[in-house]
């Protein structure tokens, strides 16, 4: 969730717009010079599409690295917002070990589609943009001038990045080789626009809309709207973090104000239920072995572990002596969830086997969307870690 920002005037979103338009040469020149690794065009992946043996994330089990990631450090990079800067701690030690300029008002750490590199998407308008970081050394790049990065998808086969405007209420298409602006599309019906997915054929794409309380589904190809879902657990929702089941026969929507999660079927034709898990729901991440969800309540510091195949609450993991849990992601191998402690200025590392704080760990001010790297699979849709 991000600060709402007041509304703009309409001569000056024109000259806003005039001057980050698609021709800016200084996002081609910043392009040009990212971290060293920086990927210079995608590799769009043959296999992008359906999981393996009908789980969405089979190709990012336990351990299974791919070579597109060998050789890269293992370290956990945290985006502060209130700080301007990136946290980076190590994950075998708990500690932290860098820091460096992450943008204006940095939101999440996105891994780029072809996972060469990673970048930390900033969203303070008029500005923001993207800082790469080289993944084989954990170092930040120049900032490439791209306007109001709240969050960063792709396309399935990797030729487009989608950037989540979110002031402007727009999904912004660029060259991710060159960062220039190839299509801009608005939706003025979903203000607050930030978190989205893929069904497994990729063919639809749900997108949540947290000031709007409602849902939009759009064309996987043609990005055009193809229905909307209002939304009335409670009169003014908030649904934050969207993401398809392993099995892909659901979405799942966390919900920050209805406290719970909704469930539409895995085309987005219909919405099918609602699960209360707790006060703040905002992140939805899967055990590696796709048999679990874990839902983080960052209004009550706690996390509902959610059975896949039924759907139902299992168990609930508080934090001790509270928090804020927000964005995050499960380790490599499995064992360890981490998460941002949005309002505690903190990360969380708790273990997968029995909700335990292994660490409780300082960072910057107003931590977010968090990434671990380097994670399994074999590309990215992008935000904190979607890879399939």
């Amino acid at each position: 969730m991000s600060t709402i920002r007041p509304a703009l005037a309409g001569c000056l979103v024109l000259a806003l717009l005039a001057a980050c338009g698609d021709d800016s040469d200084d996002a081609a020149d910043s392009a040009r010079d990212v971290a060293p690794s920086a990927s210079s065009s995608p590799s769009p992946s043959p296999s992008a599409g359906p999981g393996i043996g009908g789980n969405v994330y089979a190709a990012a089990g336990p351990g299974m690295l791919s070579e597109a990631v060998r050789g890269h450090r293992e370290l956990v990079y945290v985006p502060n917002t209130a700080s301007d800067d990136v946290t980076v701690i190590d994950p075998k030690t708990y500690k932290v070990v860098d820091r460096f300029y992450g943008g204006p008002e940095p939101q999440h750490v996105v891994p780029a589609y072809d996972l060469g590199t990673l970048y930390v998407a900033s969203s303070r308008v008029p500005t923001g943009g993207l800082v790469p970081i080289d993944p084989r050394t954990g170092k930040s790049g120049k900032l490439i001038n791209v306007q109001d990065v709240y969050n960063l998808y792709f396309t399935p086969d990797g030729t487009q990045a989608i950037v989540v405007a979110e002031a402007y209420k727009r999904l912004d298409f660029y060259d991710p080789a060159t960062w220039k602006r190839t299509k801009s599309l608005s939706f003025p019906e979903c203000a607050g626009i930030n978190h989205l997915d893929y069904s497994a054929d990729t063919r639809t794409m749900l997108v949540s809309c947290e000031f709007a309380n409602r849902m939009i589904v759009l064309d996987g190809v043609s990005h055009e709207k193809v229905r909307q879902f209002d939304l009335d657990v409670v009169p003014h929702g908030m649904p934050q973090d969207t993401r398809l089941t392993p099995d892909g026969k659901h979405f799942l929507v966390a919900d920050m104000h209805a406290d719970g999660v909704y469930v539409f079927d895995g085309a987005a034709a219909k919405r099918t239920g609602f699960i209360p898990t707790g006060k703040g729901a905002h992140g939805i991440y899967f055990s590696r072995d796709g048999a679990r969800a874990y839902i983080s309540n960052r209004g009550e510091g706690s996390v509902t572990l959610l059975d896949t195949a039924t759907l139902k609450p299992v168990t609930k993991w508080r934090i001790p002596g509270g928090g804020s849990p927000d964005m995050g992601g499960v380790s490599a191998d499995g064992t360890v969830l981490w998460l941002s402690g949005r309002y505690d200025d903190e990360v969380y590392a708790l273990s997968t086997k029995d909700g335990r704080l292994l660490a409780r760990i300082p960072v910057g001010a107003g931590p977010h969307g968090l990434t671990i790297w380097p994670q399994p699979g074999r590309y990215s849709l992008g935000h904190t870690g979607n890879i399939r």
